[in-house]
């Protein structure tokens, strides 16, 4: 599975992901830290890719996408980044099958 990392969310994520056997981007790779989400939705869409946000403007975008475009929802507050990748490590297995198995958007508690 391919991952495109937003901004508000650390590099080391998209490092993390890509050492769990899949492929992770952040949106400064692509060139797209200061893109609109409606640019950094139709680049995933264009390229497979899986977004990971904190921004629920995302679920918006899912919403009227016609089902084109997954979306990992991070819900988890304000944390140190060692939180969120044991987050990430804790619940990666099943944020992955939700997708596999049809999910447009799987939530991060």
């Amino acid at each position: 599975m391919k991952f495109l990392v937003d901004h508000q969310l650390p590099v080391a994520l998209a490092w993390f992901i890509a050492t769990q056997h899949h492929q992770a981007e952040h949106v400064r790779d692509l060139g797209l830290k200061e893109a609109d989400d409606t640019v950094i939705w139709q680049r995933a869409i264009a390229r497979d890719l899986v977004i990971v946000s904190k921004d629920e403007d995302f679920t918006f975008l899912a919403s009227v996408s016609g089902g084109v475009g997954k979306l990992i929802w991070v819900q988890i507050g304000n944390c140190r980044k060692q939180v969120l990748l044991e987050a990430f490590r804790a619940q990666l297995p099943r944020i992955v099958a939700e997708l596999e198995a049809g999910n447009q958007i799987v939530e991060l508690r």
